[in-house]
C-alpha cells in the first residue's frame, strides 16, 4: 500500500510514526459531564493528539469566571492541538430574524475560538427546512459571509455535512462551497455522516482532500438499516462496516494528513465504563484501523 511504501512503518509503535493525528471530539464523552478544563486533561493523558471543544461547554466555564486566556493555556500546558470548536449558530437560517440572529452567534463564536488559538469552527446547516435546488447560490452566499466574518480573526467555518439533515448530500455541500468563489470555504466530513446521507466514499476523490484539517472518526454497525441510524449508534472505528482499509488509502492518496476526530454519542460505552476506559479504547481503536492499513 502507498502509506507502507511511503512511511516505511509496517510494525510502527509510535504514535509519531503516524500519518494522520488521532483526536477527540469531547462528545464522545459528553455523558460524564465533565467541565472542559477537564476534559483537556483527561484527553491528554489519554494520548490525544488534539481535541475539539463544544461551544456551549466553553461558555459555560466562562460563565462561571474562567477564561479564554487560561483556557487557552490548560490547552497549551496539554500539548494539544484545538482541531475545531463545535458550535450551532443559525447562520443559514430562511427566516431572516434567525439568520441575522445566528450571524451575530457565529461572529461571537468564532471571536472565542480565535482567543483559543483554535482556526476552524462547525458550520452546520440549521434552520432551513429543505435543500432546494434553485437557491444554492442564495446558501452560498450565507456560507460566505460567516467566511468573510472570520477572515480577519483567522478562523474558517467549516461547511458540515450532516447524514440526518438537508445537507446530506456531498454533492450538495461542495456546491454551497464552491459557489461561495472564496478560497478558504471547506467542508467537515465524517465516515458516519456520509453513510448516513447515502454517500459514496470514492465520491470525496473529488476533493482537494489536501486541504482538509479534520475528518470526524467513528463506525457504525450493519443494522438498522442505513435510513434509520441515530448519533447513538455510531460506535467505536473498526468495530462496524465502516471500510476503512480502503478509505484510508484514498484518503492518504488523496492529500490528506490532518486529524482522524473521534466523534461518538454512545452512551452505553459510558455507562459501564469510567472515562479514562473510554478514552483509551477509543484512542486504541483508532490507532489500530491506522496502523492495519500501514501494516
Amino acid at each position: 500500500m502507498s502509506g507502507l511504501a511511503l512511511h516505511g512503518c509496517k510494525g510502527i509503535d509510535a504514535k509519531e510514526a503516524l500519518p494522520f493525528r488521532i483526536s477527540l471530539n469531547v462528545s464522545t464523552i459528553r455523558t460524564y459531564r465533565l467541565p472542559v478544563d477537564q476534559q483537556i486533561e483527561v484527553c491528554a493523558a489519554a494520548g490525544f493528539d488534539g481535541i475539539e471543544l463544544w461551544m456551549p461547554d466553553i461558555q459555560d466555564y466562562l460563565g462561571k469566571g474562567g477564561s479564554t486566556v487560561d483556557l487557552a493555556a490548560k490547552i497549551k500546558e496539554n500539548n494539544l492541538i484545538l482541531e475545531n470548536i463545535i458550535g450551532f449558530a443559525q447562520w443559514s437560517a430562511d427566516d431572516d430574524n434567525r439568520r441575522e440572529g445566528g450571524f451575530e452567534q457565529m461572529q461571537r463564536e468564532m471571536e472565542i475560538t480565535a482567543a483559543l488559538g483554535g482556526k476552524y469552527i462547525a458550520a452546520p446547516i440549521m434552520g432551513v427546512e429543505s435543500l432546494e435546488c434553485s437557491r444554492m447560490d442564495e446558501y452560498a452566499q450565507r456560507y460566505l459571509r460567516i467566511i468573510e466574518a472570520g477572515k480577519p480573526l483567522g478562523v474558517t467555518p467549516l461547511l458540515e455535512l450532516w447524514g440526518h439533515s438537508v445537507l446530506c448530500k456531498l454533492a450538495d455541500a461542495v456546491h454551497i462551497a464552491i459557489g461561495t468563489g472564496h478560497a478558504d470555504a471547506n467542508i467537515l466530513l465524517d465516515f458516519y455522516h456520509l453513510y448516513r446521507g447515502g454517500n459514496m466514499f470514492d465520491s470525496l476523490k473529488q476533493i482537494n482532500l489536501a486541504r482538509q484539517p479534520l475528518i470526524h472518526a467513528n463506525d457504525y454497525p450493519a443494522s438498522p438499516p442505513r435510513e434509520q441510524l441515530r448519533d447513538s449508534h455510531r460506535i467505536y472505528p473498526g468495530d462496524g462496516i465502516c471500510p476503512f482499509d480502503s478509505v484510508i488509502p484514498l484518503l492518504y492518496d488523496g492529500g490528506f494528513r490532518g486529524a482522524f476526530s473521534v466523534e461518538l454519542f454512545n452512551e452505553e460505552y459510558c455507562r459501564d465504563n469510567t472515562v479514562e476506559q473510554v478514552l483509551a479504547t477509543t484512542f486504541e481503536k483508532t490507532k489500530k484501523v491506522i496502523t492495519n492499513w500501514i501494516s
